[in-house]
């Protein structure tokens, strides 16, 4: 085996990105605080064609160094918006059809390994603060929480490596829908 070179890889440029196709997830940020989370969702974003990344509240917004640092130019690739009130994005997406979702432990959660997603819908995922999760209002605005399972020591898993485990997992089983 031979590593391919970046060059071999044949990814799409920037203006092809934007008119390609897309995953019918939006991504919804409550409140993060580590501008290297907010790039490495931005990066992963990319990676899975997600429709819109919607930063809230405290999260910061691009361009700023740190969040370039781990978006490696995702920034650029994926369409985001910033709206102040978490909650009142999510009354707005579900007003429009989107199914939300955050994603968190909480009572009556669904495992992310028996979640199925239905083809003619278009899904937000809410990944919320490092310290204190999603804001207890915008889970109870939710239609569902969906839940990463966990089988060690810790509670918890970065909020990065969450939406990757949850973009990656929600991607394949779109794409196994076509």
């Amino acid at each position: 085996m031979r590593k391919l070179k970046n060059s071999e890889l044949d990814r799409l440029d920037v203006e092809a990105f934007k008119k390609a196709g897309k995953t019918p997830v939006i991504v919804v940020l409550d409140n993060i605080r580590s501008l290297n989370n907010i790039g490495s969702v931005f990066r992963s974003a990319d990676a899975f064609r997600i429709e819109k990344i919607i930063l809230c509240g405290i999260t910061a917004r691009p361009p700023h160094k740190d969040i370039h640092k781990t978006a490696l130019g995702a920034t650029e690739s994926v369409d985001w918006a910033y709206e102040k009130d978490c909650k009142k994005v999510v009354e707005e997406l579900k007003a429009a059809g989107v199914v939300t979702i955050a994603v968190e432990q909480a009572e009556g959660a669904h495992m992310l390994n028996e979640f199925s997603p239905k083809a003619d819908e278009t899904y937000a995922l809410v990944f919320g603060n490092e310290v204190k999760g999603v804001q207890q209002e915008v889970v109870s605005a939710c239609d569902m929480v969906v839940e990463i399972p966990q089988y060690g020591t810790k509670h918890s898993l970065n909020i990065s490596v969450s939406a990757g485990i949850v973009l990656w997992d929600l991607f394949s089983k779109i794409e196994a829908l076509k």
